[in-house]
């Protein structure tokens, strides 16, 4: 990774997930231990540490998480920012990857739009996944049916 590099990726983070975001997904300590996938253009395409994928970088010049960069968000941020809470009933569905429906949601990030990269936990806070919401906080906590976040990964 070049010198310059990580701290473009870490403006790109605070600003899609707030402040912080950032140094959460990649912290100064961890410089050395980050590898980084690139395109035939040399863009980054996927940051890796040695326990998982943090973030994938899109051709549109947004994050869309892994399961260890959700696990770093969520530890980072004051809850209930970039999270959708979903209860127990759905928990096994979610863990293995399945969508999160409206109904299910228990609480919501209230800026949380479409298309913006979630992590779906528990209550307690623990991860279940990693998506991207289908719908705004307010529709995810008004409707009863409709799919919520589009889950990419579920944490087994």
């Amino acid at each position: 990774m070049t010198r310059d590099e990580l701290p473009r990726l870490r403006t790109v983070a605070d600003y899609q997930f707030g402040a912080g975001a950032g140094r959460a997904l990649f912290p100064p300590d961890e410089d050395g231990d980050l590898t980084v996938t690139r395109s035939t253009s040399g863009r980054p395409r996927q940051v890796r540490t040695d326990v998982g994928r943090l973030v994938s970088y899109g051709t549109d010049g947004r994050f869309t998480l892994g399961l260890e960069g959700g696990r770093r968000l969520i530890a980072a941020l004051s809850a209930p920012r970039a999270r959708v809470v979903v209860g127990s009933e759905s928990e096994p569905f979610v863990r293995d990857g399945k969508n999160v429906f409206a109904k299910f949601v228990r609480a919501v990030d209230d800026d949380v739009r479409p298309s913006d990269e979630v992590a779906v936990v528990r209550a307690d806070g623990d991860l279940l996944a990693v998506g991207r919401a289908e719908l705004a906080a307010e529709a995810m906590r008004d409707f009863e049916t409709g799919m919520a976040v589009k889950v990419r990964e579920g944490a087994d």
